[in-house]
């Protein structure tokens, strides 16, 4: 493999603010979001890296990084002897009196800290994305296409083009003739019309033509600091970019469902990706072990289910419940319970996400919601039952109907 000729480092972009997953996004980053009930989004890109063999990792963080930092620093430590390491980095003011000013700019940032590991290749990856990818294989991709910078591209349908950046590959090559920002009626791929190839926003680039690059940006007074929107074009302007096929990507253990990839950018897509988790052959495997995604120890004891009376039994169906988690005499359908919770007796929950250190008293009822992190519903509360009653408690209501309770609330029976 040529790849093991190379030095590489990685770098997730994880300093973004997340607004659009707000109430979730107002008292943490969003890479430090919960999902799936005992992970954060953080955890898919760092074990993606982990288990292609990329071993040495900075994660840029900014905004409201504490809980992320924390997480990163207690769950993720590698080998000192070996030079090995996950190390979050805040925005320093290395290059001026400003914070990071997008992608691009937070990578120039940190020219010092690439400068003394001193590697060939950088790999940067997006922080809010759930998938699974070896990009070892993307990597020896890059190598082998001779381009100066890639981009990694998914198939999506060509009627949704308008939300991303799309690639139009070369004919009969690994290399773009184009790139446009979020088209409303571009060109199918020859092998299919109906799809077009989608910017992932993970990139492989040649350390010294992405600095150059880099620093050019800097001086263009018309830029972005974006990677998207700046750098991907600069290489394509100069026939230097190369793209690489998601579909190309093998998974051990994955079979059925190794292409997935979401972007959980908003309330809506993070509430679908949840349910894509549930059913007996869910679309995205928790459960591959060959690739497993990386979480903390919670030394937690097993969820516990009790009661078994008619109409008070502790039960979960087509859900996924986290340890340290008690449901008593509750019932739980199509949801996604976190780590340390109680239900009480009599209590309900449908179609729902509940994070962590949530208590669910009795007769509550909980439907098509999501509950944050240390919420209390009290007895005989609702949520998600009366939209009205959700919005007069301060609560946020998406237009598909989704109800979130922030961190901390007490939602009162009304």
């Amino acid at each position: 493999m040529v790849i093991a000729r190379r030095k590489i480092l990685s770098i997730i972009l994880a300093g973004g603010r997340g607004t659009r997953l707000a109430p979730l996004t107002d008292v943490r980053s969003k890479p430090a979001v919960p999902f799936g009930g005992t992970y954060r989004l953080i955890d898919f890109p760092l074990s993606n890296l982990i288990n292609s063999g990329f071993s040495k990792i900075i994660v840029l963080t900014q905004y409201k990084s504490h809980s992320l930092n924390k997480h990163i620093s207690t769950n993720f430590s590698m080998s000192k002897l070996l030079g090995t390491y996950i190390t979050p980095v805040p925005a320093q003011q290395t290059s001026g009196e400003y914070w990071y000013r997008g992608s691009a700019d937070a990578i120039y940032q940190c020219k010092s800290i690439v400068a003394d590991e001193n590697p060939d290749i950088i790999v940067v990856l997006g922080a809010d994305h759930v998938y699974r990818m070896d990009f070892a294989q993307m990597v020896e991709s890059h190598i082998e296409s001779g381009a100066q910078f890639t981009v990694a591209g998914i198939r999506q349908k060509r009627s949704d083009s308008k939300e991303f950046g799309i690639i139009f590959p070369k004919k009969n090559s690994k290399m773009i003739a184009e790139f446009s920002e979020k088209p409303t009626n571009p060109k199918g791929l020859s092998d299919n019309p109906d799809e077009v190839l989608a910017s992932m926003g993970n990139y492989v680039a040649n350390t010294q033509a992405l600095f150059e690059a880099l620093e050019k940006d800097q001086k263009n007074a018309k830029t972005k600091y974006d990677m998207g929107g700046d750098i991907v074009p600069y290489f394509v302007s100069k026939g230097e970019a190369g793209y690489y096929d998601f579909k190309d990507n093998l998974i051990p253990g994955d079979l059925s469902n190794r292409h997935y990839w979401r972007d959980v950018g908003t309330i809506e897509a993070f509430y679908d990706s949840h349910m894509d988790l549930n059913s007996p052959d869910p679309e995205f495997n928790l459960y591959n072990q060959v690739w497993p995604i990386y979480a903390g120890n919670s030394n937690l004891p097993p969820a516990k289910f009790v009661h078994n009376y008619e109409g008070r039994r502790g039960v979960a169906l087509k859900s996924l419940v986290s340890p340290g988690t008690i449901i008593s005499g509750s019932e739980i359908l199509n949801s996604i319970i976190g780590v340390n919770s109680q239900f009480g007796s009599w209590s309900s929950v449908w179609s729902s996400i509940v994070f962590s250190d949530v208590t669910v008293m009795r007769h509550a009822r909980i439907n098509k919601a999501i509950i944050d992190k240390g919420v209390l519903v009290e007895e005989g509360a609702t949520v998600g039952v009366d939209k009205a009653k959700d919005l007069k408690q301060g609560f946020t209501v998406t237009k598909s109907g989704i109800t979130v309770v922030p961190r901390g609330c007490t939602v009162k029976a009304l």
